[in-house]
């Protein structure tokens, strides 16, 4: 099956409330290309010298998504057209997205990165310091970011237990803040979580947003 028809299947699995984000990282523009044909308009990279050329070279009503470990130094090249970054997974990067995108005049959309894997390799704030920051006060004064949801990558694992649990348990966190900190800002609506091995589960969990990159391009 092609990339048009594997997009199409996909689509027609998913609930409509639950968006795909087409992971391009180390696929070419023209792969890409074939994609967005089909209809698919949002996609994710996770380093910059790669998005950049993207960028440049495709559509502009593409919507892209930064979803790796980003670098502070790389934030100022990226904040000028970048729609979502759902990798914001510590303070530091989150003052320097503020500040960059204060410089551009533009109020960036980004996602907190919630590490709930086992993994200790994997980036993101644990639950008690999303807590301790945003009862500070100390997010929600970066008037530059519009803190829109949660991102979390399960543990690489075959143990479907596991993984539901942690997926669940990142759903009652994501439910707990909105009524918590975000009851009056309906822009916190984003939970993204699910990627091509494990998205069913993600789904059945309360994802809005799925990260599929192999099941729709193919093992690059």
């Amino acid at each position: 099956m092609d990339i048009a028809g594997r997009f199409l299947q996909l689509k027609s699995e998913l609930p409509e409330n639950v968006r795909l984000l087409a992971v391009s990282k180390l696929h070419s523009e023209q792969v890409i290309m074939e994609a967005y044909r089909a209809g698919q308009r949002i996609f994710g990279e996770n380093r910059v010298q790669e998005l950049l050329p993207k960028y440049e070279h495709l559509p502009k009503d593409i919507e892209w998504h930064f979803i790796g470990h980003l670098q502070g130094n790389k934030v100022k090249y990226i904040v000028p057209f970048i729609h979502t970054i759902q990798s914001i997974d510590s303070l530091k990067l989150a003052e320097i997205v503020n500040k960059e995108a204060e410089k551009c005049k533009r109020k960036i959309r980004v996602l907190l990165q919630i590490h709930i894997a086992k993994e200790k390799q994997k980036f993101g704030f644990s639950y008690e310091e999303i807590a301790g920051l945003l009862e500070s006060n100390v997010l929600n004064s970066m008037t530059n970011l519009n803190i829109s949801g949660l991102m979390g990558m399960a543990t690489l694992t075959d143990n479907q237990a596991q993984i539901r649990s942690e997926y669940k348990q990142l759903y009652q966190f994501f439910q707990q803040l909105k009524i918590g900190f975000f009851a009056n800002n309906h822009s916190f609506n984003e939970l993204s979580m699910g990627m091509s091995d494990d998205y069913p589960i993600a789904v059945e969990g309360g994802s809005t947003m799925i990260r599929v990159g192999s099941k729709l391009f193919g093992i690059r």
